[in-house]
C-alpha cells in the first residue's frame, strides 16, 4: 500500500471513529439533561396567576392559589420536591418551557394537534367542555354559530379559543394575562361581544362578579381539537423520566380521591370525569391559526 492509500484508509477509518464518539455524545448529553431535569429538588412550573379558579391570587399580596396550583404542589410532594412558580401571559408559558426556563406549565392545558409536535402532556386530570361568555340585554347578538361573524371575541393571544373565533369570522380582542372581571367588565360595557373559554371557569368567574350582566349561552356548548385529551401538566416532550414520574404520581391521587377533593374545592365539581352534556359542536382548530 502506497503512503497516500494508506493515510486515505487511516483518516477514514479515523473519522468513522470520530464519527461514532459524536453520536454517543450526542445521545449521552440528551440523556443526561432528561436525567438532571428529573432529579431536580425544584421545579419550575410556568402559570398565570390570573385565570381563577385554576391559577390565581385572592388578592394582591395573597399566595398564589388554585386548582392547577395545587395539583402540581400535591403531585411534587409526592415526588419530594419543591416548586417555584412563574407567572407569565399563555405564550409565555409554553415559550419558557421551550426554552428550559421552566420545567412544566400548569393553566388549564390540553394539547392541539399543533402542541403535540413540541410539547407531552401528563395523565389527564381534569375533562370539561366549553362555553360562550355573552350580555344579558341581547345575548350579544349571538344565536347560533353564524352569528359570531363580526363580533369582538375578548382573550388572550396564542389560546385555541381565539384562533377558533378568528376561524369563525370574529374581530379579535386580545388581552395580556389580565384577570377574569377585565374581561367580564368589557363585555357588559359593549367593548367585546364574547368570551371563549372552558365551561367551569366561566360559569365560576360569572359567580365571583356580582351584577356582571352577563349568562352563558344556551345550547352553545363546544369542543376543540385542544380538548381531546383533557387537561394536564405540560412538559418537553423530551423529559420523559419527569413525564414517568409525574403520571405515576397523578394516577395514585386519582386512584385516592385526592385530586377529587381538589376539584371540588375549587369547581364545585368532580372535573376527573368526563361530563356528560350536550355538546352542540365539536370544532377543528385549522393549521392555519394554530400558532405554537
Amino acid at each position: 500500500m502506497n503512503k497516500t492509500k494508506k493515510w486515505l484508509v487511516l483518516g477514514l477509518g479515523l473519522s468513522v471513529i470520530l464519527s461514532g464518539a459524536l453520536v454517543g455524545c450526542g445521545t449521552s448529553s440528551k440523556t443526561s439533561t432528561n436525567t438532571k431535569v428529573a432529579n431536580k429538588k425544584t421545579l419550575i412550573v410556568a402559570t398565570s396567576g390570573t385565570l381563577y379558579p385554576t391559577s390565581f391570587h385572592t388578592s394582591k399580596n395573597s399566595k398564589l392559589t388554585g386548582f392547577d396550583v395545587e395539583v402540581v404542589r400535591t403531585v411534587a410532594k409526592g415526588l419530594h420536591k419543591k416548586v417555584q412558580f412563574k407567572e407569565l401571559s399563555v405564550d409565555g408559558q409554553l415559550t419558557a418551557v421551550n426554552s428550559g426556563k421552566a420545567d412544566l406549565a400548569a393553566n388549564d392545558f390540553g394539547l392541539s394537534p399543533a402542541r403535540k409536535k413540541q410539547y407531552a402532556l401528563s395523565t389527564v386530570y381534569k375533562h370539561s367542555f366549553n362555553s360562550l361568555v355573552v350580555r344579558d340585554k341581547d345575548d350579544s347578538g349571538i344565536h347560533s354559530w353564524a352569528d359570531i361573524k363580526g363580533k369582538k371575541a375578548a382573550g388572550e393571544a396564542g389560546t385555541g379559543y381565539q384562533r377558533l373565533a378568528q376561524q369563525l369570522g370574529a374581530k379579535l380582542v386580545n388581552y395580556d394575562n389580565v384577570s377574569n372581571d377585565v374581561y367580564l367588565k368589557d363585555v357588559k360595557n359593549g367593548k367585546t361581544d364574547l368570551i371563549m373559554n372552558d365551561y367551569y371557569l366561566q360559569k365560576l368567574a360569572l359567580k365571583a362578579v356580582p351584577n356582571n350582566g352577563l349568562h352563558i349561552a344556551k345550547n352553545m356548548y363546544f369542543t376543540t381539537s385542544d380538548d381531546g385529551q383533557g387537561v394536564g401538566i405540560l412538559m418537553k416532550k423530551s423529559n420523559t423520566k419527569l413525564k414517568k414520574e409525574i403520571d405515576r404520581e397523578i394516577q395514585k391521587l386519582l386512584k385516592d380521591g385526592t385530586i377529587k377533593k381538589i376539584s371540588e374545592k375549587y369547581y364545585g365539581a368532580d372535573v376527573t370525569q368526563k361530563p356528560t352534556v350536550h355538546i352542540s359542536k365539536n370544532f377543528t382548530i385549522k393549521s392555519k391559526y394554530t400558532g405554537q
